[in-house]
């Protein structure tokens, strides 16, 4: 059960070739003769044959044909006998190479190839390459050398484009993936096999849009946590995503919104795919910048200053020297050398120079990543400098880069450099550009570890009172909320907004202005009209009761004169919110075709859509996350001082940003919001306006009923959390588990006996390596779930002192089968809390988690030896079973 359930198509070690020749002058399709030409021009190190659909003999007789994988490359009329042919060999998966095919048509081949158990590869696609195993098996034109890096794309003829120039420049791939319109086995699925492959250190993907953006999520997340994944996405532009949506025939998105999925994911973008094999060239290094300050090592200022305007034009920091370290890096340079901004060595640098520059900026805690350039001088030996960057590698701990101008005096430098390992470039503005994939590698990576609750830690907010006020406004039929309501919907999850109150009379409206206190606002409330504005229905800055009469018959004069369609409520008075110090934001949420709720931030007020400064991202929210958001937003620098302004009031921002992921987690109708303007000062905030849309039905992510089905993440499932009871005294909670749990999971393993960490791990490991250890504590709770028992344990420090420290004593899990509707299940118990109804609690909890996801039946596999594990199975109803494919295992199952 440990093999990933793509192997038939990835690793097969036998395959099938259902082409109607075995020649390619036989073929009877284009594809066919490609297809059969491609897997005859090297040695595959499984076994092939070539048969076609009208083989003859019986049943008896296929069944001595057996196959992990069979691959079809014949007209489409003929591609259903060949699925059912397939099946009747016992392949485990198919692969159909075939162009052109309709979403109608694929959808039948797959339901064929569902109901035969089979798992299919295609249409549409031209196919894939696994070069260490010498399998070229589609038209994707001559296998690729091997090497470390995977290919995923959506698009044929860029992979072909992408697979000539790696050849030209020396790049090797593990696997090269062509997925078409209307794959069975698409991006997702490919990501969450390359994430587990072995041979895979990067993964780079190019894409055009996706079809299932929560199971999109799953997938790209778990691959980004095990290993660097570099996005190239089509559709930047609005002509960009309706080509891209046509060609793929997949939901493409708002680029804004896929930018802030990948940044989740821990994912990062680049623009072209030269930038994309140099990110997966530089996240190949063992080397992780911890920020984003660069310094630049140089001989030349010109070269130097290009990469500075490069270093601020992608929103980078030019690392600099400390006092410190400058003056004694100073006292070995010439006396031209300049180490003001840029560490510029002066003309005449030597190679030693260029070894203490680099090993000063190493030591430096103000620089994150080093650039080294170098410009070739008359007289200069180029390969010494190069060598004398290879000689300081051995000694560095933060990324280094290099740069080596020119072209002809400078190619066999490149190539020591290269055959080092560091990452080389010619220009200073592609080397910036790598460091910045890295930086943000980093940063997202950071992000990528953040999975929220639905709620906050502030109170609680009031969530049935906001589901009453949409329910009664979509009884009335209506989608937008007015002024009012959609002020209540704030209230009720405590945004703070200003006190409006609803005249429907000029007299009625006098008298509560002079209540509130002038100046005060006038605003039309209708449940006809979105947007005030655009039938001058707002008045600002009304200074006295006569003002607010007249003003108020002057608003319903013209609104019923520019819309006399429209029901008017009446008038809503509210007093202008004043404050010298006040800046205006905009908090919102818009829904994305493909991503659902999302959250924007930005410069607010009247000029919004003129200054166009919305950073987005998706919900739920943290504080850390919550920060960053409103770091990427251009408003954020006139937050703090400003201008003579004391500083805002950061953290009430977070508040309302928190309360505003509340909304979209617990409020699935949602579908546009506009609180705009949010008055920010020193003091705190205050929601001035807004404007909400809802819907009735939720924007159920890839067709999923349940709980949060509208987000793209999962949030963390804070209500499972359930604290029981200790035979004999004491208590320990059972939570699900969360990424800082990593140390405590890794004491707890260490913990256990050898005989125990053997039964579950089935290896002799003292301790989970880092990898695995990631694996298991970043978890998607859309198709996992993992339950550990926290016990809080005493303990005496070498002071004397007795401190509880939280401990880790048992842990359930379980994952998704493929086919969906099972999951199969693991479980430890600490050795010294055996015997005290751990294991039960823990296997009755995991399985009312899989049984509330819908899932029909968990089972595992247990060693015949566990006797305590296989008790424990026959007290909880599983049946035990011999388990055919290894006799040192039973399986366990049982109806959920």
């Amino acid at each position: 059960m440990d093999q990933h359930y793509l192997t038939p198509i990835f690793a097969p070690r036998s395959i099938v070739v259902l082409a109607g020749a075995s020649q390619p002058d036989e073929a009877t399709t284009p594809h066919a003769a490609q297809v059969v030409q491609a897997l005859k021009a090297q040695r595959f190190s499984g076994t092939l044959q070539f048969m076609g659909t009208q083989t003859s003999g019986t049943l008896a007789d296929l069944m001595d044909v057996k196959a992990d994988l069979a691959i079809v490359a014949l007209p489409p009329d003929e591609v259903p006998a060949a699925i059912e042919l397939a099946a009747r060999m016992a392949c485990k998966a198919v692969m159909v190479l075939a162009s052109g095919v309709g979403a109608d048509q694929a959808a039948a081949w797959h339901k064929l190839a569902r109901r035969e158990g089979l798992y299919l590869l295609g249409p549409n696609g031209l196919g894939l390459q696994r070069p260490a195993l010498g399998l070229n098996a589609g038209t994707l034109g001559p296998l690729a050398s091997a090497g470390p890096l995977a290919l995923v794309s959506q698009s044929g003829s860029l992979t072909a484009s992408m697979l000539d120039w790696a050849a030209k420049n020396a790049v090797g791939f593990s696997s090269v993936v062509s997925l078409g319109p209307h794959a069975s086995v698409g991006l997702a699925e490919a990501l969450d096999f390359l994430a587990h492959d072995a041979k895979t250190q990067s993964i780079l993907v190019y894409m055009e849009g996706i079809a299932d953006a929560r199971r999109f999520m799953s997938a790209l997340r778990s691959a980004a946590n095990a290993k660097p994944v570099i996005v190239l996405k089509a559709g930047r532009r609005p002509a960009g995503q309706a080509a891209a949506r046509t060609h793929s025939a997949a939901i493409v998105g708002n680029d804004e919104v896929f930018d802030a999925a990948l940044r989740r994911a821990g994912a990062v973008r680049v623009r072209s795919f030269v930038e994309m094999f140099s990110a997966a060239k530089c996240l190949a290094s063992r080397y992780r910048p911890v920020g984003k300050r660069l310094a630049i090592v140089t001989n030349g200022g010109g070269p130097g200053v290009l990469a500075a305007d490069w270093v601020n034009l992608i929103h980078l920091e030019l690392g600099q020297l400390s006092a410190d370290a400058a003056a004694a890096l100073a006292a070995t340079l010439p006396a031209q050398a300049s180490l003001t901004d840029l560490i510029d060595l002066a003309e005449d640098a030597t190679p030693a120079h260029y070894q203490a520059a680099i090993e000063g900026a190493n030591r430096d805690a103000g620089i994150d990543g080093l650039l080294v350039i170098y410009s070739p001088k008359p007289g200069e030996d180029p390969v010494a400098f190069a060598q004398a960057v290879v000689a300081c590698k051995p000694r560095l701990s933060k990324p280094l880069l290099t740069c080596w101008m020119g072209d002809t005096t400078v190619v066999a430098a490149r190539s020591v450099l290269k055959d080092a390992n560091i990452p080389g470039f010619r220009t200073p503005e592609a080397a910036v550009g790598a460091f910045g994939n890295l930086s943000t590698f980093y940063q997202n990576q950071k992000l990528l570890q953040q999975t929220p609750p639905p709620l906050s830690t502030l109170a609680k907010p009031d969530i049935e009172g906001a589901r009453l006020v949409i329910e009664s406004v979509l009884a009335e039929r209506r989608k937008v909320l007015t002024e009012m309501e959609s002020k209540s919907l704030l209230s009720a999850f405590h945004i703070p907004v200003t006190e409006t109150i609803l005249a429907r009379s000029a007299h009625e409206a006098m008298m509560i202005a002079t209540q509130l206190g002038f100046p005060v606002a006038l605003k039309i409330d209708s449940p006809d009209i979105s947007h005030k504005s655009d039938v001058q229905g707002v008045a600002l800055n009304i200074m006295n009761g006569a003002g607010v009469r007249d003003t108020y018959i002057d608003l319903i004069d013209r609104v019923k004169r520019l819309r006399p369609d429209a029901r008017i409520n009446g008038v809503t008075v509210q007093q202008m919110a004043r404050t010298r110090s006040g800046r205006e934001i905009y908090i919102g949420m818009v829904t994305d075709d493909a991503f659902g709720p999302v959250i924007a931030f930005g410069a607010g007020g009247t000029m919004i859509e003129l200054i166009n400064d919305r950073a987005m991202e998706l919900p739920p929210l943290n504080q850390y996350l919550a920060h960053r958001l409103i770091e990427r937003s251009r408003v954020a620098h006139t937050l703090g001082e400003w201008r003579g302004l004391p500083a805002a009031d950061f953290d009430a921002i977070e508040r309302i940003l928190l309360r505003v992921s509340e909304m979209l987690c617990e409020l699935p109708q949602l579908r546009e919001m506009d609180i705009n303007p949010i008055i920010i000062d020193a003091d705190g905030a205050v929601a001035v306006d807004a404007r909400i849309v809802i819907d009735s039905a939720a924007h159920a992510i890839g067709g999923r009923a349940g709980a949060y089905s509208h987000l793209p993440i999962l949030p963390y499932p804070a209500r499972f959390e359930q604290v029981w009871p200790l035979p004999g005294g004491g208590e320990y909670t059972v939570r699900p588990i969360h990424t800082d749990d990593a140390q405590m999971l890794q004491e707890a393993v260490q913990k256990l006996s050898p005989e125990s960490r053997y039964f579950r791990f089935v290896s002799s490991m003292t301790e989970l390596p880092p990898n695995m250890l990631a694996k298991l504590t970043l978890i998607d709770y859309d198709r996992e779930m993992a339950l550990v028992a926290v016990y809080n344990e005493r303990e005496t420090q070498p002071d004397g002192e007795v401190v509880e420290r939280e401990r880790i004593i048992g842990v359930s899990r379980y994952i998704t089968n493929p086919d969906q509707t099972s999951c199969e299940f693991s479980l430890v118990v600490a050795d010294d809390f055996n015997g005290k109804g751990l294991g039960t609690r823990l296997m009755e909890s995991i399985m009312d988690v899989a049984r509330e996801r819908g899932l029909s039946e968990i089972v595992g596999l247990v060693l015949t030896n566990n006797d305590g594990m296989l008790r424990l199975m026959r007290s909880l109803g599983f049946t035990v079973k011999s388990y055919a494919d290894d006799p040192d295992f039973r399986l366990v199952t049982h109806p959920l």
